[in-house]
């Protein structure tokens, strides 16, 4: 296993990545099982409804930057895990055809013992047209680099 350690991560670090392009089809299917709102899965009500038109749950927005974070960030990483995320918001509804793309910036790091320390990212998603369509911050728990972590890598 490689990648990077608690060491190797900076507050200030920042990346930027993407992208998703939401179909329909999956709005629809993921809230039709998990968000079952009629503006999320009935385009006739979605009309009517606030958001004018079909928008996609919010969660299902959450799961997707999950997947980009999960591919771009954590991938070749010492994450553990994320233990939370505070400041959760839908700032823009994400309706279909939308392509979403991320930033994550490293806010705080603090080691909670030898073994592991606690990153928090700020991570904002944007669609095609640079708007932010969701914040939050992430709280995850990155290995630190033990003595035997070390040796292994020389």
């Amino acid at each position: 296993m490689r990648g990077e350690y608690f060491e190797d991560i900076s507050v200030g670090d920042t990346h930027e990545f993407g992208s998703y392009s939401v179909e329909k089809e999956e709005m629809l299917s993921f809230a039709t099982q998990y968000d079952p709102q009629s503006f999320h899965i009935d385009p006739a009500a979605a009309e009517e409804s606030l958001f004018g038109g079909l928008v996609a749950s919010g969660l299902h927005t959450a799961a997707i930057s999950q997947r980009l974070v999960v591919e771009n960030v954590f991938h070749d990483s010492r994450a553990m895990g994320a233990i939370g995320g505070d400041k959760l918001r839908w700032n823009h509804p994400v309706r279909p055809g939308d392509t979403l793309s991320m930033t994550a910036e490293v806010v705080e790091k603090k080691p909670n013992d030898a073994t592991h320390g606690l990153i928090k990212f700020e991570m904002t998603t944007f669609n095609q047209n640079d708007i932010e369509v969701m914040s939050l911050i992430l709280s995850v728990i990155y290995q630190i680099r033990s003595d035997t972590d070390e040796k292994e890598s020389k």
